[in-house]
Order: structure tokens, then sequence, then C-alpha cells
């Protein structure tokens, strides 16, 4: 009988170590998607080109680069904060499609699109840095008909609204889309420490354009009223939105055909613009 009961002593010890090591081996471990999900989210920052995101890699100093596609993306810290640094590329469809890979592997807590633009506004001039409130999609019209050798009349183009597909499943058109009020206000507690010209809120336009032509230029900043325009910002609002995601847009001006600056410098917008972005993230952080 004792030497039955010593038995079944020995079979209960060893089914409870299998448990504890069963239980042990299904925890979380570094690398794997329980642990990740403990870890802090990031901050994205985009840019379209290197002038646009090489601060951000300076300021991380060690980093590690991934890439997703023919898409790079920085993954380190400034000061502490967690951030994945994304180069999107130049132009809309660069701009949403990298925005999609970086939502979907680096699930950031929030998106800031930032970068150079070209100047609208004649009140506001190189260097000066926009937070981007709203913005618009200027490259999507339709004309109306016009016969054989009567022309073009772009003036008469109409702007067509973006429709998207909300979580309810139905469908809803926007003439422009907004950048996050909460970050909104952590770029107006940042504009103090700018020193390379002011800080004003206005509105984004976005298109796979380079205008130059003046009364165009005018034409868009009396009818949309856009602060500046460049190449991604609508892109990368459209993406953020049906994913869910906070998005703030930031551009610093580069160049203007509309006031009387005779200045075009992208390498030192670009650098600006970042410094700025900076601060701002830490304003988040905070």
């Amino acid at each position: 009988m004792l030497s039955r009961m010593k038995v079944l002593a020995n079979v209960v010890l060893v089914f409870v170590l299998l448990v504890g090591c069963s239980a042990k081996a299904d925890e979380p471990v570094a690398g794997e998607k329980g642990a990740a999900a403990k870890i802090e989210p990031p901050i994205a920052v985009q840019g379209a080109m290197d002038v646009e995101v090489s601060e951000f890699l300076k300021a991380m100093g060690e980093y590690k680069e991934e890439k997703h596609g023919n898409y790079s993306f920085y993954i380190g810290e400034i000061e502490g904060i967690p951030i994945v640094v994304s180069r999107t590329e130049v132009g809309m469809v660069n701009a949403a499609a990298s925005t999609t890979l970086l939502i979907e592997n680096y699930h950031p807590k929030a998106v800031i699109n930032q970068g150079t633009a070209g100047g609208h506004d004649p009140d506001i001039h190189v260097f000066d840095t926009v937070i981007g409130t709203e913005v618009v999609n200027i490259g999507s019209f339709r004309s109306e008909h016009l016969d054989d050798g009567q022309g073009m009349a772009p003036e008469k183009w109409i702007h067509m609204s973006t429709k998207l597909r909300e979580k309810d499943g139905e469908a809803k058109e926007y003439t422009t889309l907004p950048s996050d009020p909460e970050l909104i206000e952590a770029a107006k507690r940042a504009a103090g420490e700018y020193e390379h010209g002011n800080v004003v809120e206005g509105v984004i336009g976005s298109a796979d354009w380079w205008n130059r032509e003046i009364d165009r230029i005018q034409w868009f900043h009396e009818n949309f009223r856009t602060s500046g325009e460049e190449m991604e910002a609508f892109a990368v609002a459209q993406v953020t939105h049906l994913m869910d995601v906070p998005y703030l847009s930031l551009r610093t001006i580069s160049n203007s055909e509309v006031t009387d600056d005779d200045i075009e410098d992208l390498e030192t917008a670009g650098k600006y613009g970042a410094e700025f972005t900076i601060d701002v993230v830490k304003e988040m952080a905070k």
C-alpha cells in the first residue's frame, strides 16, 4: 500500500512540474508578439526626402534601420522617447504605401507628417512653419464638357471631395481632413521654441504637382485657404484616418512664388522643420 502511494505521489509531482514548465514556455519572451504589446508604442515621424529626415537620425544617435518593401524605417529614441522615422519618398502613392506599412509594422501612437512646402500665402515667408490644422487634396478635380477646339478652362474646374468608408460601413465625403486637436495643441506649445520664423496655423494643399504659376497659386489660396503646398500630407491623413491613428501635419516653407523672399532652400528648411518637430515630440511626451 505504501509503495503504491509513493508511486502516486511521484506521478502527481511529475504532472505539477510539467504544468509549470508548460506555463513558463507560454510566457512571452523578447521579440514575441505578447512581449511587444507591453512596450510603449513609438511616435512616428515622416519625411519624404533625406533632407527631411536626417536631423532625426542625428538626434537619435543610435538607431536601427529596417526596410519594408523599398521603404526605410529608422527605430530609436530621442531623449528616451521611442521614435520611428519613416522616409516616405516623394508623392501621394509613396506616402500612402509607406504610411500603411508604418502603421501595420510599428503601431505608432501618433503620426507626424512633416517636411518642406512651397508657400501660397503672401503673409507666410520662407522658414516660417505651418501647423496644418487641415489638409486638402488640390489635385482632385473634374471639368465640365467642352467641345473639340474650345480649349481648357482650369479656373472652372470643380473640386472633388474624398469619399472614405467609416468603421460603421457608411461612406462619408470629406473636402478636407483635419489634424488631431491634441497634437495641434502640442505643436502650439512648442511654437515658442522656434527661432527661425513664425509658426502659424493653416491649411496644407497636397497633390502630385509643383505649381509655379502665380495666378494658379493665388487661386488655390483664395478658394481653398491654402498656406502652402506639398506632395504627401493628404495621402497620409487619409490612411491614418482610415486606420484610426492620430495625425499631425507640419510644414516649413522652403520657397514661395508669392513673396519677395527670393530664397529656395530645401536643406535649411528641412533642418529647421525637423528641429521644430522634435520640440513637438517632446511636448507630446509630456
